[in-house]
């Protein structure tokens, strides 16, 4: 399929790469806002960059264990559940924790979780990788579940 021909229009491939996407936002969202909510409650003196980047990198590892726990339950091995969640939703994983934690700094100054900033930061971590998903689904057939 070429660029000129690639459709954007697919119903079906809009509801699985959301759905895609969904299950990434969730394994995400569980180790960023875990690991904010820890220094937010635990008041441990530590530079606001260190917070967010170790938010990202927890996001990250929570989100391949429970891609990879999915994976299983679809009847991959242990070893081949955990390569596909580490290597094909990378760059999607990627960009979801940037942008999460870039909306928490632009809003609230950063590692800040309160009532009104966590449904912004899902929401864009939510849409950010979303057209990368469908593409990558729509024009190779690759997805992560």
């Amino acid at each position: 399929m070429t660029s000129s021909t690639f459709d954007w229009n697919c119903k079906n491939t809009w509801s699985r790469s959301a759905l895609n996407t969904f299950w990434c936002l969730l394994g995400c969202a569980i180790g960023d806002f875990g690991t904010i909510l820890f220094f937010q409650l635990s008041k441990i003196p530590f530079p606001l960059l260190g917070i967010m980047i170790l938010a990202i990198i927890n996001g990250l590892i929570t989100s391949i264990i429970l891609e990879t726990l999915i994976l299983i339950r679809q009847g991959f091995s242990f070893n081949g559940a955990l390569k596909t969640a580490s290597g094909m939703s990378l760059i999607s994983m990627l960009s979801m924790e940037i942008m999460m934690n870039l909306t928490d700094y632009v809003l609230t100054g950063g590692a800040i979780l309160n009532w009104w900033i966590i449904p912004i930061m899902l929401l864009v971590g939510f849409l950010t990788p979303w057209p990368y998903n469908y593409w990558r689904l729509k024009k190779f057939g690759i997805n992560c579940h």
